[in-house]
């Protein structure tokens, strides 16, 4: 018998041997034990049924959140590398490449308490406590700007909670609708008069390589601003290519958030193309938050000055606002992300 035969032999004795039924003929195992039960037995109903009692906070989920989780879902719950995006997505549900998020297809909020009960964060399971987990679900919420900042999430105001994409979902009623499949005489002869191929199957890749436009080296702005420095006009002062190509290098903190260039795209953050000289807040199909509106509303303009404070310290500046980045420290990076921003128009 060849290797690969034992292990199938081995592996079907396994599953059968497991089966309670043989538990007895063998001699193997024991009934599991009332407090074994409870320990697995932690699953919460779309309706509540489960729920411990306890409270969180969005700021104190993103500080838990920071801590345990956003190492492999981003400081913004965009994902790092290839692990899950938690953020985004909206309006993405028809798109060939659809983004499933808990904002823009997770229908319950019980399956995202559980989740993050039951299995996170990965590696160290069922390590948090009740409160820590209602935080980092209320800071997963906010992210997906089903929430304020100001929002503290409960057992008690759990099923106010309304998840955008709750009517995206039907109840699985095959068995009657589909009836008709299984319970008439099928059709044995001469069923159908021609077969013809109506369509191919393809391969969607839901979760693709994105490619960003200053990444492939698509930078107009840049490329004249390089043809400025050759021909030594007065463009070199604000469109420097080596600044450029700093900024390019610094603005790598921001692109999990933020894209720019051409097909640039909203984020967790807007896509910044113009974003030099505009007004805040007024980048269009972007969600923005409370503390942006405000300031959009009493006239702020991105100059270079306001964008540089900003970019110092997100938080000091505006008080309120979804960034969670901690800011650029030297102030080299800040005036060469600036002029890397301004390569895509002002």
């Amino acid at each position: 018998m060849s290797k690969y035969r034992k292990l199938l032999a081995a592996s079907v004795l396994g599953a059968c041997v497991a089966v309670p039924a043989y538990a007895d003929k063998f001699g193997l195992g024991r009934p599991a034990l009332p407090e074994e039960i409870a320990a697995w037995d932690l699953d919460v109903a779309p309706d509540g049924t489960g729920l411990p009692e306890g409270s969180g906070d969005v700021f104190t989920g993103e500080e838990v959140f920071a801590e345990y989780c956003a190492i492999c879902h981003g400081d913004f719950a965009e994902g790092v590398d290839n692990w899950p995006k938690l953020a985004g997505g909206e309006g993405t549900l028809a798109d060939k490449d659809p983004l499933k998020t808990v904002g823009s297809y997770w229908p319950y909020l019980s399956t995202v308490w559980d989740y993050v009960n039951r299995s996170m964060p990965f590696g160290n399971a069922q390590s948090l406590e009740p409160d820590e987990v209602y935080a980092i679900v209320a800071y997963i919420l906010y992210s997906n700007d089903i929430v304020d900042d100001e929002f503290t999430l409960s057992h008690e105001n759990f099923l106010d909670v309304e998840m955008p994409n709750a009517e995206g979902f039907i109840v699985d009623d095959r068995n009657t609708a589909e009836a008709h499949f299984w319970t008439s005489e099928p059709c044995m002869v001469d069923c159908k008069e021609s077969v013809e191929i109506t369509m191919r199957a393809a391969v969607l890749d839901v979760t693709p390589e994105e490619v960003e436009a200053e990444d492939a080296g698509q930078n107009p702005a840049a490329e004249q601003a390089s043809t400025a420095v050759e021909a030594g006009t007065e463009e070199t002062t604000a469109l420097d290519p080596e600044m450029i190509e700093h900024g390019k290098n610094v603005f790598k903190k921001c692109k999990s958030c933020h894209q720019v260039g051409e097909g640039a795209k909203h984020r967790t953050g807007p896509a910044l193309n113009g974003i030099v000289g505009a007004d805040a807040g007024a980048i269009e199909g972007f969600k923005y938050s409370k503390a942006m509106k405000a300031a959009a509303e009493k006239g702020l303009v991105w100059t270079d000055e306001e964008m540089a404070a900003f970019l110092a310290r997100p938080k000091a500046y505006m008080k309120g606002t979804r960034m969670s980045f901690a800011g650029l420290k030297k102030q080299d990076d800040i005036d060469a992300v600036i002029v890397y921003l301004k390569s895509f128009g002002s």
